[in-house]
Formats: C-alpha cells, sequence, structure tokens
C-alpha cells in the first residue's frame, strides 16, 4: 500500500490500524534544535482521543504517545531537543473490540471504503475499517504538534465547528474563548443547545449526520507557497481531503465568491504603519497559491458517520445482496472530535511551506514594501 506520506521538505508518514497493536508516525525534516516533550504533543492528543463525552465514541483510548527517537538530552536546558534525525512516535492501542466486527468480516458497509479497499488489493482489514478508520488520525494529530512547534508562537493555529447538520452558527457570536467552554468545539454559546438536541434525536434514532468545521492561522507572513502546482491553497485543500470522511474545502470566501461582483469580492488594499493593510479576506489569506499576510481561512465539511445501527442494502465479497447493520461505538457526527485533525493537517502543511520559503529564499519573512 503506497502513498502513506504527504510533505516536501516536512514530511509524515503515518502507519498503523484501528485494531492493530498500534498506531504511529514518522516525522522527517523537523530542523534540529527544537525542545520537544512527549506532555506537549499529549496535550493536542487528549483534544482528540474517543471515551470523552455522550455523543462521541466509548471505545477507551488513552492515546499515550511515545517519542521513538529523533530527540536527545540538551545539555543546555537539561531536556529533549529535535536533533534532525526522523521523530518516530507511537500510540498503543488498548481498547480494541474486533468482536464487534464479525458478523460483518465479508460485507461491504455502504458508506465506507470496504468496496473499494477489496477492489483494489483483494484484501482487508474489516475490524472498525483498518487502516481506512479515523484512529489513524492519531498519528496525525501527534505530527501537527511537532509542526506547531516548527512554526513557533508566532504562528496560531485554531479551529471550531460551526455548523451540525442542518444547524449552523450566528458568525456575529463568534467567541474564540466559547471554543474552550464546550463539547462541541463551538465559537457560538447560543448554538450549543440546538446541537445537543439534534445530536441526541440522531443518536435515538440509530443515525448520524454531518458537520463543518473553520479552521484558520493567524501570523503566517506574506510569501509562503508556490505559483502554479505549489500552490498553499491547494496543498491545504489537499491535506483536508485527505482527512476520513472529508466531501469538500473551501478556503476564504469559498463557493460563496461565486454570488459576488468583482468589488464586493477584491480584497482592496491599504499602506499602513507596518506594510500593507488589506480591507477585508475574501481570499482566505492566499492569492496566486502565496500568502498574503492576512491570516489563512478554511473550512472542511464532513459527511456523517458511515457507522449506523440503521440497516442499509449492500452486498457482501460473494455478490450476495444483504442488509447491513454496523454495531459497535461509533460517533453520531465525525465532527465532533475532527477539530485537533483538521488544525494538525494546517499545521503540518505551513511547516512544510515554511521550510520550503526559507530553503528556497533563504529567509521566512516578506520583502518589504514601501521602504524604497
Amino acid at each position: 500500500m503506497s502513498h502513506n506520506t504527504f510533505g516536501h521538505l516536512f514530511r509524515v508518514t503515518t502507519w498503523g490500524e484501528s485494531h492493530g497493536l498500534a498506531l504511529g508516525c514518522v516525522v522527517d525534516g523537523c530542523p534540529p534544535g527544537i525542545p520537544i516533550t512527549e506532555a506537549e504533543i499529549q496535550v493536542w492528543l487528549d483534544k482528540r482521543r474517543p471515551g470523552g463525552g455522550k455523543f462521541v465514541s466509548r471505545r477507551q483510548e488513552p492515546d499515550a504517545v511515545r517519542i521513538l527517537s529523533g530527540v536527545f538530552e540538551d545539555e543546555r536546558t537539561d531536556g529533549l531537543v529535535t536533533t534532525g534525525t526522523p521523530i518516530s512516535m507511537m500510540i498503543d492501542n488498548v481498547d480494541q473490540r474486533s468482536r464487534d466486527y464479525s458478523d460483518i468480516a465479508r460485507a461491504f458497509r455502504p458508506g465506507h471504503a470496504d468496496y473499494a479497499y477489496f477492489a483494489k488489493y483483494g484484501v482487508r482489514d474489516y475490524r472498525g475499517g483498518g487502516r481506512q478508520s479515523a484512529r489513524e488520525t492519531a498519528a496525525r494529530v501527534a505530527a501537527g504538534a511537532i509542526a506547531r512547534k516548527v512554526l513557533g508562537e508566532g504562528v496560531m493555529v485554531r479551529g471550531a465547528l460551526v455548523q451540525v447538520g442542518p444547524h449552523a452558527i450566528d458568525r456575529s457570536r463568534w467567541d474564540w474563548d466559547e471554543v474552550r467552554n464546550n463539547p462541541f468545539w463551538c465559537p457560538d454559546s447560543g448554538m450549543v443547545e440546538t446541537w445537543e438536541q439534534h445530536l441526541e434525536a440522531i443518536r435515538k434514532a440509530g443515525s448520524s449526520t454531518g458537520a463543518i468545521i473553520e479552521v484558520e492561522a493567524t501570523g503566517v507572513p506574506a510569501g509562503w507557497g508556490a505559483p502554479i502546482y505549489g500552490k498553499l491553497d491547494a496543498e491545504i485543500a489537499a491535506a483536508m481531503m485527505s482527512i476520513n470522511a472529508a466531501k469538500g474545502v473551501e478556503v476564504g470566501a469559498g463557493f460563496a465568491a461565486a454570488a459576488l461582483s468583482g468589488e464586493e469580492n477584491a480584497d482592496e488594499m491599504r499602506m499602513g504603519n507596518d506594510g500593507p493593510v488589506f480591507l477585508s479576506n475574501n481570499a482566505g489569506g492566499v492569492l496566486g497559491g502565496i500568502s498574503t499576510g492576512q491570516p489563512v481561512v478554511a473550512r472542511v465539511a464532513f459527511k456523517p458517520t458511515s457507522s449506523i445501527l440503521t440497516p442499509k442494502q449492500s452486498i457482501d465479497e460473494s455478490g450476495a445482496e444483504i442488509e447491513v447493520r454496523t454495531k459497535g461505538r461509533h460517533d453520531p457526527c465525525v465532527g465532533l472530535r475532527a477539530t485537533p485533525v483538521v488544525e494538525a493537517m494546517l499545521a503540518c502543511v505551513l511547516a512544510d511551506a515554511m521550510l520550503r520559503q526559507r530553503g528556497q529564499t533563504g529567509r521566512t519573512e516578506p520583502v518589504p514594501v514601501g521602504q524604497g
């Protein structure tokens, strides 16, 4: 199986399956001398891990990360720093219940990649979806923690859940502090109760619902990314679409830009004391595939969870027509735990862009304007 790696200079390879002994990742290209601890990585994994609430999977996984390579003691700080060699990290699986899947070992679950994997490889791990499981994203979150250290404190990546099913937030009530005050990563306190009621009804019906997550990165200077085939927004979109259940990505105004006039859509500019100032951000911080210095903003749409209790028509490996009812422990909405994953993928893309910018131009800050 190929294509388990993404990135150019900051490269991430993930490995492992949902019900295997462990899963993990290898991060290659991390610069040396960056202080790092397992605790700093664990903070982000704890935000993603299952078993943390009424509306998420009850699978009890501590997601405890171990750094196996790529760090060493630094006598100056009396702590660990990166050495510049590949950083390998491992997360043990401790709460697999493979028996939940024994009844559908040869069945193709509707909405899952079961049939596509079988058609390609002729063999598949049916236990929780194997490699296709969202459990794989734990490794991405670990890699994202390393990416944040590479980016430094000047770049902040943060995300929020902005829609569950048909219920979208009121953007006039957006409050980043509120994201930490509820289990849904919701920036609108007035929407939390509506989501709870919607999810409760969905859960009792044995069904599922979709979601939209918005993510932004502030502190990204102008100049990151490349024209034509290395566009920053294209690489962000590819990274987001690689997440399980992601079915759509938009940057900036996205699809809404189609309804705007040219005057409305153009992000006009004025000269400020510290350089150019944009009067809007419909471009989402990227023009011509290169960052503008504005916040980088993207949204990801997730389909409803495919594992549901409601019986659905399908076929099995012999071609027999069957009904499939997926047992086990599943999230009624994958978006509830996807925000840390979306953040991690954006952090990885930006870390890669930063290192490529430094490698090509010898700097990470933009060429100054208005000093001639």
